[in-house]
């Protein structure tokens, strides 16, 4: 059982920025929910001039409730497509599914945000229903409680009505997601799972059977889970200094280092030099 929630910043495209402008935590969510629940994330802002930050999304459902204080301007509505502007309103509680694309949000004025980062297929308890059909979605939750009341106090505040709101929905038990749920954890923390038959073999598991579990649970297939971590492994290398390319590329899977260029510059939208050379201009 962890006893400290994960710090990495894979995903994070400047985790050195977020970390710097904002004030940005995680925590553990109480002990019964921790087989479902990754952690909880909690952001609060009070900016001058509008931030923006983009994240590579893990496979992982989200749970958003967000308080503006300042709704003097108008920001992009988040996972908007064509970033179009429109004046949010005082608060909104949020189901965000598994984000294929490059995620993008805008914090203007003051706000605060209480996040619950679900385990991959970890939502599927509390859903009941297939988790594809979130995915690529941003669903209002109704009911929902107010945002500015699980927002409010100090940290321990918030994680207790985080806590009481979940606890409160009563996830039922489910061996598919418990297996779900171990595979995915399995993948983000063996390097050498690089295909999916391979670890349909491991498990003694059919690569159709294992496709089903994924979709109906985490929300994708096994194959765009593994190709996830991966790529946010050589993002969060390149964030902290700069890699040997054909060296990290071997070591992720890739069949060369042109083939980690083209999926890093696809789902980034900057090339891996581009990127390096924005964290590191010296």
């Amino acid at each position: 059982m962890r006893h400290e929630p994960r710090n990495d910043d894979r995903g994070i495209l400047d985790p050195a920025r977020l970390h710097r402008d904002l004030r940005f935590r995680r925590y553990l969510s109480a002990a019964p929910l921790r087989r479902y629940v990754e952690h909880y994330w909690f952001v609060d802002w009070n900016v001058t001039a509008a931030f923006t930050q983009r994240v590579v999304p893990h496979p992982a459902v989200n749970l958003v409730f967000r308080h503006d204080d300042d709704r003097s301007g108008p920001v992009p509505s988040p996972g908007s497509e064509d970033g179009s502007a429109s004046v949010r309103a005082p608060g909104s509680v949020e189901v965000s599914g598994v984000a294929r694309r490059l995620f993008s949000i805008t914090l203007a004025g003051s706000g605060r945000v209480c996040g619950v980062q679900f385990r991959p297929g970890g939502f599927r308890p509390f859903w009941r229903r297939p988790v594809a059909e979130l995915t690529d979605r941003r669903l209002p939750l109704v009911p929902a409680p107010d945002p500015a009341e699980v927002c409010a106090g100090d940290d321990d505040d918030r994680r207790r009505a985080l806590d009481d709101f979940l606890l409160g929905r009563a996830p039922e038990p489910d061996p598919s997601a418990d297996e779900a749920m171990r595979l995915a954890d399995e993948i983000r923390t063996d390097r050498g799972i690089l295909r999916v038959d391979d670890l349909a073999r491991r498990h003694g598991l059919s690569t159709r059977r294992l496709q089903r579990l994924f979709v109906g649970y985490v929300g994708v297939g096994p194959k765009w889970v593994i190709r996830r971590y991966r790529l946010q492994e050589a993002i969060e290398q390149a964030a902290v200094g700069v890699p040997d390319w054909a060296t990290l590329a071997a070591d992720l899977g890739y069949s060369d280092q042109a083939h980690l260029v083209r999926d890093f510059t696809a789902v980034t939208g900057v090339t891996p030099t581009a990127y390096v050379r924005s964290l590191h201009p010296r």
